[in-house]
């Protein structure tokens, strides 16, 4: 069963919140991350992307990387532009995004349950990507990255969360820039605490990692460095927990640079042998599984995997991988997604017009957009013990990194 607790949360002053709040450290460049953070020494980029304060061209996996946040976050608290909780608490965190909601627990998760696998992973993790929230974290001795978790809801949960914010105050309710919505509940009754952390302990057999696999990988790892002298904190790892019905995947497409040598016409043929290929008037979303939209020479088609060319095994079955078994591998030479520099992604965020935009800039020769995966699918992978293909899944509206932080020092 999941074991979660109440944590101390660093969090900022209720005035300084939404300057503090910044998009998550992996969705930004370090020269994104530098525009977004101009003139606000309050984002808490300064923090997760402190390459920023530092002399341009720095190594951003640089010792001097790591210093500069710790320097940065205690500056914070020295300005009282943040402060620590004086007593463990639970938060409930609300997300708003055009017109949709999503309300979830941030708590501290056991870091026993990611090593027995009560906590559920579906993903693989980058050795290089791991190290840098290692040495992040070392440093900082905060875990600053929200792990996002999914659990197959439970009603009684949910009953007493949306009491909590029918009949008590948000510490935090802001729009970000994104028009966004964060709204954020400080629950410190005591009696509720323990009714929370019992109604998981008994009901909750299972949690699952919708995004954040390298944090939580990392906050692991820390802990078994510590082994020798560990702290309390140090024995789990911020995570915020969303009920499997409130959550939405979003398409997670892709744009390939050239056509493998191919004329435009001797790839749609080559297509046609696993798709059933139909032209567009329109761009292509697509409406069901197993179903592809394909941008190419300025023209839309609608593709349709035909029977037989997919399997039924939780992985086989995904539209991420019949594209890439059927068309990216064999077609475009696109061996391994992970590593080939001919393929990028495209989060459906962006919408249909960014691929169209890709192509028609020469930058990018073909597109693809697919359908989400479902929730359901997820589930299914990281039940089996499989993995999903590499950028399979596209999770918005996004935690803000800054409001709600976990020190294990």
């Amino acid at each position: 069963m999941a074991v979660i607790a109440p944590f101390k949360a660093l969090r900022p002053q209720a005035q300084f919140a939404r300057l503090v709040a910044s998009k998550p450290y992996d969705v930004l460049s370090s020269r994104e991350a530098k525009v977004e953070a101009q003139g606000n020494p309050n984002s808490f980029l300064h923090v997760t992307k402190s390459e920023i304060d530092l002399p341009e061209g720095t190594d951003v996996h640089s010792p001097e990387v790591y210093v500069k946040a710790k320097e940065n976050l205690y500056a914070f608290l020295q300005r009282e532009i943040v402060f620590q909780e004086t007593k463990p608490c639970y938060y409930i965190y609300q997300l708003v995004m055009n017109g949709r909601s999503q309300t979830g627990l941030v708590c501290a998760s056991a870091i026993q349950d990611y090593m027995t696998g009560v906590i559920k992973k579906h993903e693989l993790t980058r050795p290089e990507k791991e190290l840098d929230r290692i040495n992040h974290i070392k440093v900082t001795g905060a875990q600053t990255g929200n792990v996002f978790l999914a659990y197959k809801d439970i009603p009684a949960v949910e009953q007493l969360i949306d009491k909590w914010i029918r009949d008590k105050t948000p510490v935090y309710d802001f729009e970000a820039d994104d028009q966004v919505r964060h709204t954020v509940w400080v629950v410190n009754d005591e009696p509720v605490i323990a009714q929370i952390t019992g109604l998981f302990a008994h009901s909750c057999g299972c949690t699952y990692i919708a995004d954040g696999h390298h944090r939580a990988a990392s906050a692991s790892k820390v802990r078994m460095e510590m082994s020798t002298a560990p702290t309390e904190a140090s024995g789990y790892f911020l995570t915020t927990l969303f009920p499997a019905s409130q959550l939405r995947i979003m398409d997670y497409n892709r744009v390939v640079k050239d056509l493998n040598g191919l004329s435009a016409g001797a790839f749609l043929e080559r297509v046609g042998d696993s798709f059933d290929v139909e032209p567009s008037a329109s761009a292509v979303l697509p409406a069901e599984l197993h179903e592809f939209g394909m941008y190419l020479g300025g023209k839309w088609y609608r593709l349709t995997a035909k029977p037989g060319t997919f399997t039924s095994d939780p992985i086989g079955v995904l539209d991420v991988t019949i594209l890439q078994e059927r068309l990216l591998k064999p077609i475009l030479g696109i061996d391994d997604p992970r590593t080939n520099n001919r393929i990028d992604f495209v989060g459906g965020i962006r919408g249909l017009g960014e691929l169209e935009s890709r192509v028609n800039s020469g930058d990018m020769a073909v597109a693809f957009s697919l359908h989400p995966v479902t929730i359901g699918q997820l589930f299914d992978i990281a039940d089996s013990g499989e993995v999903m293909p590499p950028k399979s899944t596209w999770f918005e509206p996004k935690l803000r990194d800054g409001l709600l932080t976990h020190l294990i020092h």
